[in-house]
C-alpha cells in the first residue's frame, strides 16, 4: 500500500496526518506513507523528525481579495499542481489523502488528474478553500468537527497521536509532577499558547501569579521561545514553572488538573482525549475558527470560554480561581470533557483509506474525477 499525505503549513494540519501515517503503518507495517508538503511550513522540521519521506511542492498562497498577485496565482498554481503530479508518480501512490492548506489544493488537482482516489479530512468547523475544492472531487470526506457543512462530509473526529489518544492521565498524575518539578498535592494549572507562546495568555498569567500562588495553584507554564524575561519563577513554596517548550506533551498533560490555551482544532480534539478541562481563549483574528472548536465543549460543560480582549489578571483571579480550587467541580468537567473525546479517529481514518485502496486493487472503482 503506497500513500501519500498532503498537510503542511500548520501544526495543525501536520498532525492529523502524522497521526494517520502511525496508524497506517500500524495496520501494516508495509505501507508506504510519504508527506507532500512546501518549504515555507512547519513540516520540513516535524515530518523528518518522525520518520517520513517529505516530497516539496511550491507553495501557491491564494490572495483574499483582488490585487495585482492574484494574476500570478495561475502560472504558479500550474507549476505545483505539475510538481504535486511527480510526487504521485514518483511515490506511486494509490490514494491521496488531504489535511488542507497551501499544498492540498494542488494537490487535489494533481491527484484528480491522475486518476487517483482522493480522501478528504477538514479539521475545523469552517473547511477551508482547499477542502471545499477537494470535496468536489471525492465522496470520501471526512470532519473533526461534528457541525461542519461540507460536501459529503462524515464526522469522524481529529487523528491524534497514540501517546496522547491513549494517555492515563491519572494515572501518570505523580510522575509527570516530579518530572516537572511540582509538587503532588496540590492542583496544577497548564498554561499554553502553542509551539511560540500566547503574549496576552503570558501576561495575564503573568500578573495573577501572587493570587494564584496564595491559592495554592500551582503553574506548569509554556511561554514560548522568546517570552521568558517576565516570567515569576519559583522552586520553594507552591511552584510556578515556566519553560519556552516541552516536547513531552503527554506528560504535561498528565501533570495538569486544568488547563488555559488557544482554541485551536488539534488542542481541543487532545484535551479532550485526556479528559483535561480548560478555559480556552480562542485567538482574536481569522474567521472565529476557534471559538466554534471549543464552543461544544463549554456547552456540555468540559470547558470556559474567554474572548482574549478579556483575560486579565482580575479574571484569573476572580472568575477561573474559583474553579481550579474547586475539586469536585474540576472533576466534573473532567469527566464532561472525556465524554466528547474521539481517540480513535486516526484508526477509523486509517481503515477507510486501507479499504479504498484494497476496493481499487480489488476492481472496485476509484472516486469519479
Amino acid at each position: 500500500m503506497r500513500v501519500l499525505l498532503a498537510g503542511g503549513g500548520s501544526a495543525g494540519h501536520i498532525e492529523p496526518a502524522l497521526a494517520l501515517a502511525d496508524a497506517l503503518r500500524r495496520i501494516d507495517q508495509n505501507a508506504e506513507v510519504t508527506c507532500l508538503g512546501t518549504e515555507r511550513g512547519l513540516e520540513t522540521r516535524l515530518i523528518p523528525l518522525r520518520g517520513y519521506p517529505l516530497e516539496l511542492i511550491p507553495a501557491v498562497p491564494m490572495p483574499r481579495s483582488v490585487t495585482p498577485k492574484l494574476l500570478t496565482v495561475p502560472g504558479r498554481l500550474a507549476g505545483a499542481i505539475n510538481a504535486a503530479a511527480a510526487a504521485l508518480d514518483r511515490t506511486g501512490a494509490q490514494v491521496l489523502v488531504g489535511f488542507g492548506g497551501y499544498v492540498a489544493t494542488p494537490a487535489y488537482l494533481a491527484a484528480r488528474r491522475r486518476k487517483i482516489p482522493i480522501v478528504v479530512h477538514e479539521a475545523n468547523p469552517k473547511p477551508g478553500l482547499a477542502n471545499r475544492l477537494g470535496a468536489r472531487f471525492t465522496t470520501h470526506v471526512f470532519t473533526g468537527h461534528p457541525d461542519t457543512q461540507l460536501r459529503n462530509g462524515k464526522y469522524l473526529g481529529i487523528p491524534i497521536r497514540r501517546e496522547i489518544a491513549e494517555l492515563d492521565r491519572l494515572g501518570l498524575g505523580d510522575k509527570a509532577r516530579t518530572h516537572f518539578g511540582l509538587r503532588p498535592d496540590l492542583p496544577v494549572l497548564l498554561v499554553t499558547g502553542g509551539s511560540q507562546g500566547a503574549r496576552s495568555l503570558n501576561a495575564a498569567v503573568f500578573g495573577a501569579a501572587e493570587w494564584l500562588r496564595d491559592a495554592g495553584v500551582q503553574v506548569l507554564h509554556i511561554i514560548g521561545p522568546r517570552n521568558g524575561h517576565d516570567a515569576p519563577v519559583t522552586s520553594v513554596g507552591v511552584p510556578y514553572v515556566a519553560t519556552p517548550y516541552i516536547d513531552r506533551m503527554d506528560l504535561a498533560y498528565s501533570a495538569a488538573d486544568f488547563a488555559l490555551c488557544r482554541a485551536g482544532a488539534m488542542t481541543c480534539a487532545e484535551l479532550t482525549a485526556v479528559g483535561l478541562p480548560a478555559a480556552y481563549v480562542p485567538l482574536p483574528i481569522g474567521n472565529g475558527e476557534q471559538r466554534l472548536n471549543a464552543l461544544p465543549i463549554v456547552q456540555r460543560g468540559g470547558g470556559m470560554l474567554v474572548a482574549d480582549g478579556d483575560l486579565t489578571p482580575e479574571w484569573i483571579r476572580d472568575t477561573l480561581l474559583p474553579v481550579l480550587v474547586n475539586i469536585d467541580q474540576v472533576a466534573d468537567m473532567s469527566e464532561a470533557a472525556a465524554s466528547l473525546g474521539r481517540g480513535d479517529a486516526d484508526r477509523w481514518l486509517a481503515e477507510a483509506v486501507i479499504e479504498i485502496v484494497v476496493g481499487k486493487g480489488a476492481g472496485g472503482s476509484p472516486d469519479a474525477q
